[in-house]
């Protein structure tokens, strides 16, 4: 008995060895063939742009980045890491700094133009004290990247570097808030996805290939939406034109594919169907709370921000939302992660190690 406990013992830790060295020749063959990678979006994947310019849009104080390396806050709306950290580790790049903390550096390895509050419309949060770099001025910054990447190694090189980069952009959210009463919700939608296929195609005429487009979350069920319910449970209405955004954002993607070919490939990422698993069913994924943030006061958490006199939890690594809004370390590295290694039920087009590949 004790020599067939020894032999099961010594095959459990070979299986892990080999499961080991298969995750890290995947991370090394993804890192081969991404040479940098550009971040566009919002509060979701912004590093710290917002830092740079007045705002009430702003994470750089705390409880922000108690769980960041170096325990302080750095302008990312969680506790610690967030989306677009772990994108990047999972293409083996470092973070993509701020474009705002050096507007004039090449940024060889990528670099992140999101801005809290932004959205895909200029009217999204365009009150002078709002404050946030609108996806038009993103597009905008990169193309002043992509000119002075030109002029440094040269135009063929430069198309090189940008048809093996990798363009994420996480995005909509915040004008799907804030659907004005002068359009209906309907042709509020149209506007979006218009203007951002419009954005999609600049940035493909500036020499982008490989794109990874994230959908819109479960809104409705976020801590500052659930309060606005007496029973505390989700937004139906806000969830519902969630759905709807996706449907005409897959649609719209097949269209730009159709028109474009192989000068526009992309994975779409069903953030709404995996955050929706996740609430329904969070022991599954290790979380213990899934409605009240774990930064804020009041109801939920959700009636006042994670500000220096909020109260926080202790054990973040248990709860989905950081904040009334966003997600914490924890949830941002599930979703991501699930994003890469997922080949079929949250990931549509083709996956992303296919894409990676080209």
């Amino acid at each position: 008995m004790e020599a067939c406990s020894s032999v099961k013992t010594k095959l459990l830790h070979s299986c892990c060895l080999i499961a080991i060295l298969l995750l890290l020749q995947l991370n090394m063959l993804r890192a081969q063939k991404v040479t940098a990678m550009y971040v566009f979006g919002d509060s979701l994947v912004d590093v710290g742009n917002n830092n740079y310019f007045e705002t009430i849009f702003r994470a750089n104080f705390p409880f922000n980045g108690i769980d960041f390396p170096g325990g302080k806050p750095t302008g990312r709306f969680s506790n610690g890491k967030n989306a677009a950290d772990f994108f990047a580790e999972n293409v083996g790049l470092p973070t993509p700094p701020p474009y705002l903390s050096n507007k004039n550096d090449l940024f060889l390895k990528g670099v992140s133009f999101a801005s809290g509050g932004a959205g895909i419309l200029n009217s999204t949060n365009d009150h002078p004290l709002n404050g946030t770099i609108y996806l038009s001025k993103q597009v905008e910054y990169f193309t002043e990247v992509q000119q002075r990447l030109i002029k440094k190694i040269g135009e063929s090189a430069a198309k090189r570097h940008m048809s093996s980069s990798l363009f994420a952009v996480v995005i909509g959210s915040n004008d799907l808030s804030k659907i004005p009463i002068t359009k209906s919700p309907q042709e509020y939608i149209d506007l979006m996805l218009s203007t951002f296929a419009d954005q999609l195609k600049k940035l493909q005429g500036l020499g982008a290939h490989k794109f990874v487009i994230v959908g819109i979350g479960q809104i409705g069920c976020i801590p500052a939406q659930r309060i606005l319910n007496p029973t505390d449970n989700c937004n139906d209405k806000a969830n519902y034109w969630a759905r709807i955004y996706n449907k005409g954002l897959q649609s719209m993607l097949q269209k730009l594919k159709s028109q474009l070919k192989e000068d526009f490939n992309y994975s779409y990422f069903d953030i709404y169907s995996l955050s929706g698993d996740l609430i329904q069913n969070p022991t599954k994924y290790g979380f213990l709370e899934v409605k009240a943030a774990c930064c804020g006061m009041g109801r939920l958490y959700a009636d006042v921000p994670c500000i220096p006199i909020s109260k926080y939890c202790p054990n973040r690594s248990d709860h989905f939302f950081w904040d009334k809004v966003h997600p914490t370390e924890a949830a941002s590295k599930i979703l991501v992660n699930t994003l890469f290694n997922d080949t079929k039920q949250y990931v549509t087009s083709m996956n992303l190690t296919k894409l990676l590949a080209l």
